[in-house]
């Protein structure tokens, strides 16, 4: 049976740093629910509508237990792949559908690398990835997708252009910033 996870007071910040984010995940990750999803599915809505984004194929990254991709079924998007080691039955318990399995760490070293998205979506996630893993991962996810928004509660992370993004647009809203990110032509 899951443990379910103790009751964030002030959000999940404390328990990330009694745990550390790796161990809270391992150890709740069945029973998780993102506190913030509500800014999170207006993110994506907004992101989606306002920057007109290819959603033929989403990988949604660090899928948590799904709430992008209910934002995405909710403007009528079917295609999207979860991915999350350690929240995959929280996923697969409120989308239906089966998660992959993969950690950052996994994606960087080219778990998906035979797949192709057209939109990469990662929210409350990719600021806890170690830094020394970003480059590689960042160079992956340019690899698999066109586009990658980012929505993040902190200025963490910022791609840069070496390692295969430039910023097309960002947008904050409620303390919590959406980045589109596209991939550098390989002509620059």
């Amino acid at each position: 049976m899951p443990r379910k996870p103790p009751p964030a007071r002030n959000g999940i910040r404390p328990l990330y740093d009694e745990l550390g984010a790796q161990t809270y995940y391992q150890q709740h990750g069945s029973a998780y629910r993102n506190p913030h999803e509500a800014i999170v599915t207006r993110a994506v809505q907004d992101a989606v509508t306002r920057w007109g984004l290819d959603t033929t194929r989403v990988l949604d990254l660090a899928c948590g237990s799904g709430e992008v991709t209910l934002a995405l079924r909710a403007l009528g998007i079917s295609s999207v792949v979860g991915v999350d080691p350690y929240t995959w039955q929280a996923y697969e318990t409120r989308t239906g559908q089966k998660a992959l399995r993969h950690t950052f760490e996994d994606v960087a070293l080219g778990a998906l690398a035979d797949e192709r998205y057209s939109l990469v979506i990662c929210s409350f996630a990719l600021h806890l990835l170690a830094a020394s893993w970003l480059p590689r991962l960042s160079q992956q996810l340019a690899v698999l997708a066109p586009s990658l928004v980012i929505i993040t509660p902190h200025k963490r992370p910022a791609l840069v252009e070496a390692w295969g993004w430039h910023l097309g647009a960002e947008e904050m809203s409620e303390r919590v910033r959406t980045r589109l990110y596209l991939r550098v032509s390989r002509s620059e």
